[in-house]
């Protein structure tokens, strides 16, 4: 089994090539490979299929070459990763099975197109935030108050006033199960400049992670509607446009936020490429059959 390793801000990700949709990825295997101590490592998985080969239904797959399928750390499927997407995208361009600048890839949270910068930077347009109403984590024991925003996938962006590294996110912060039932991932976000933020973020699935492309746009959208007014109606958009700087703990990324849709622009860095041992992979099966893993 083929695999590269990649991150974006920190993020990090092993990419499985599979154009052919052939690869069994169970949900113990994706915990094997992401564990940092007995695997390789990383906070998810991108599985790069081609859309000829794969049969998941969904509408307008045939102006994409790719699907991203993106597994979390504890394997369990997202919908949407824009610093995984970005590595992605690199992977792709790198090994010549995409060509640049401009190219569409296909997600579960529907296609995505990406661009890449005369800088070496991943541009993506993630499409446009859907903002839905406000709700409250507790975070490491801090009650904080966020406005919930789609991309595909659930945020809940809790602006602070407070410097973020204070926050303890050792734990998942609790939240309303019943507002979301799938989980969630939280934000504690502070301005910190003239459309200059910082973040951190704990990811459903993943944990605290070094970074969050998803995360870092609800981030932008959360702070651009407090700096209006405060509050936010469901799907409201007046206000929010403007590019804005997001500081994770693995780096900057740059939030573009637009009338219509929204621009997520970050490194995305390839780190190593390489071949999963058979025999590893043999006894991780043989523990699965017997019950062990």
């Amino acid at each position: 089994m083929r695999f590269a390793k990649g991150h974006g801000t920190g993020n990090d990700f092993l990419i499985l090539p599979d154009p052919d949709d052939s690869l069994g990825l169970s949900p113990e295997l994706v915990r094997s490979l992401c564990d940092r101590r007995t695997g390789v490592g990383a906070d998810g998985i991108l599985r790069a299929v081609r859309i000829t080969a794969h049969h998941a239904p969904a509408p307008g797959l045939a102006v994409a070459d790719w699907f991203m399928d993106y597994r979390n750390a504890d394997g369990s499927i997202a919908e949407m990763c824009g610093n995984g997407l970005r590595v992605f995208a690199r992977y792709l361009l790198a090994h010549g099975l995409a060509d640049g600048p401009a190219f569409v890839v296909a997600t579960r949270a529907g296609l995505r197109q990406v661009f890449q910068e005369a800088s070496g930077e991943i541009t993506v347009d993630m499409g446009a935030p859907l903002l839905l109403g406000h709700s409250a984590a507790r975070v490491g024991g801090v009650e904080c108050h966020g406005l919930a925003v789609s991309l595909g996938n659930p945020h809940l962006a809790c602006v602070v006033d407070v410097p973020v590294a204070g926050f303890d996110l050792s734990a998942p912060p609790v939240v309303d199960p019943a507002r979301f039932p799938d989980g969630v991932n939280v934000e504690v976000v502070r301005v910190c400049g003239d459309r200059h933020l910082e973040m951190r973020v704990y990811e459903r699935g993943s944990g605290a992670t070094l970074s969050c492309g998803t995360g870092a746009v609800a981030a932008a959208v959360a702070a651009a509607r407090e700096q209006v007014n405060g509050t936010a109606a469901d799907s409201e958009r007046s206000g929010l446009a403007g590019r804005w700087t997001v500081d994770v703990p693995g780096g900057r990324l740059v939030v573009t936020l637009g009338e219509t849709t929204t621009l997520l622009t970050g490194p995305a860095v390839i780190v190593a490429v390489g071949d999963l041992d058979q025999a590893w992979l043999s006894d991780l099966a043989l523990g699965a059959v017997s019950g062990i893993a």
